[in-house]
């Protein structure tokens, strides 16, 4: 679907786009639908390394995937989300009680979709070097289409990034963005570590913090006090002077290596590029389930 050349690849390919993932959750749990659903339909608590591997199976599987593969994710992911229905249990911000919600509704989808696109972007200029306006313009043409697979049509999403800059502020300010108690469960849950061994450092917790809007920072009711911001800042200064440096086969995620080694014609993925993949998606290859 996109391509060596493109600055979805480059962005996408970059194992740095991690420190966004806390970042991505919060905003797509701050929707009182998404919320409701992933309290109602979900095992992230109960399996939170299995939700991250299937998060970005499905989107490195768009991203990075053969056609066929891309395709076939788009259809699984609408599957999925057609089975995920039901009702909001309590009013939340605009949302009355017993109003029904749908993970495939479009206003949820696409504020999904921007939270991605979005934070992906964030976290790599975080790092590494800004893209310019003419590519920030790029990036969002081909986030457009990464959208279709989301089952968004052209008029679903803003026609250039100024547009889309604008609707992430509108839903910033806007009551739509309402943290639920479910919510706040889930992200005290994730970030505080009802599992210790699955508890996010010091430093990535005050990260994700400084990443949200304050409104929704205090919605979630996350400290921001002068040590957590020190050990962010910490944390980031080591990480742009050290990931820079660092050797493609490390930097780059293993699914971006697969396809490389897809386009070059190579069967399998290499050792190295199979151990990658089980960080990421928890398989040791992208491109081996079947289609449908």
């Amino acid at each position: 679907m996109f391509g060596p050349d493109t600055v979805t690849w480059r962005i996408d390919r970059e194992a740095v786009i991690f420190l966004g993932a806390g970042r991505a959750l919060l905003l797509q749990l701050a929707h009182p639908w998404v919320a409701a659903a992933i309290a109602e339909h979900s095992r992230t608590l109960a399996d939170p390394i299995g939700r991250f591997h299937r998060t970005f199976d499905i989107v490195f599987a768009m991203v990075f995937g053969s056609l066929d593969r891309a395709l076939s994710s788009s259809r699984q992911l609408h599957r999925r989300h057609s089975m995920i229905v039901g009702e909001m249990p309590e009013t939340v911000g605009p949302f009355a009680a017993g109003s029904r919600y749908c993970a495939n509704d479009i206003p949820s989808l696409r504020w999904v979709h921007a939270t991605l696109v979005e934070t992906a972007l964030m976290a790599h200029d975080l790092v590494l070097p800004p893209f310019s306006v003419a590519e920030r313009e790029r990036y969002w043409t081909e986030s457009r289409t990464f959208g279709a697979l989301f089952g968004l049509t052209a008029d679903d999403l803003p026609a250039d990034w100024s547009g889309f800059a604008a609707y992430m502020a509108a839903m910033v300010q806007s009551e739509t963005l309402t943290v639920s108690p479910a919510a706040r469960e889930i992200a005290a849950q994730i970030f505080g570590g009802a599992r210790p061994w699955l508890r996010p450092p010091r430093w990535y917790r005050a990260l994700t913090a400084s990443l949200l809007p304050e409104r929704l920072r205090l919605g979630f009711g996350l400290e921001l006090d002068a040590r957590d911001k020190k050990s962010a800042q910490n944390a980031l200064r080591w990480i742009t002077r050290v990931y820079p440096k660092l050797p493609d086969r490390l930097r780059y995620v293993g699914p971006y290596q697969e396809a490389q080694a897809r386009l070059r014609g190579e069967p399998q993925p290499d050792w190295m590029t199979r151990c990658l993949n089980r960080a990421w998606i928890g398989r040791p290859q992208m491109d081996v389930r079947g289609k449908g």
